[in-house]
């Protein structure tokens, strides 16, 4: 069922949606100092060109560097692409067919708007909790 959804995803808005995250990401490695925003913005490009399946989770190991990019990231872009992921998700709610796509729009609320400090895994590989033991 996932692939099924992801291949929907992927016609609908997934490959459109990558190709933006993909081009902010171009223009914003031009810069050193956007080569990590750069990289995260390519990271969330991935994670919107096929989000069934996949979760994004904070990493322990993330430090204050991190923090600080995510307040600039915030600021500067963040808020605007949560808000657009918030409006296509209601949009898409409205339908039955559309609530899973809806759904998917709003799994991407986190990673948009602190995208640093972040991995994407798969939903059914157990990764390591910051506050110790496994969980899904």
């Amino acid at each position: 069922m996932k692939t099924i959804l992801n291949v929907i995803w992927l016609v609908l808005s997934g490959f459109w949606l990558f190709l933006g995250y993909l081009a902010a990401g171009l223009i914003l490695c031009i810069t050193i100092i956007g080569i990590p925003f750069g990289i995260a913005s390519f990271r969330i490009g991935v994670y919107a060109l096929w989000p069934f399946g996949y979760s994004a989770v904070e990493r322990p190991d993330a430090g204050a560097p991190s923090m600080i990019g995510n307040i600039l990231w915030l600021v500067l872009a963040g808020w605007w692409l949560a808000l657009s992921h918030i409006v296509a998700g209601v949009a898409l709610c409205v339908t039955i067919i559309g609530i899973p796509f809806g759904i998917a729009n709003f799994k991407l609320i986190p990673v948009s708007l602190m995208p640093l400090g972040r991995e994407i895994v798969r939903d059914d590989t157990p990764f390591s909790h910051p506050y110790g033991g496994h969980t899904r």
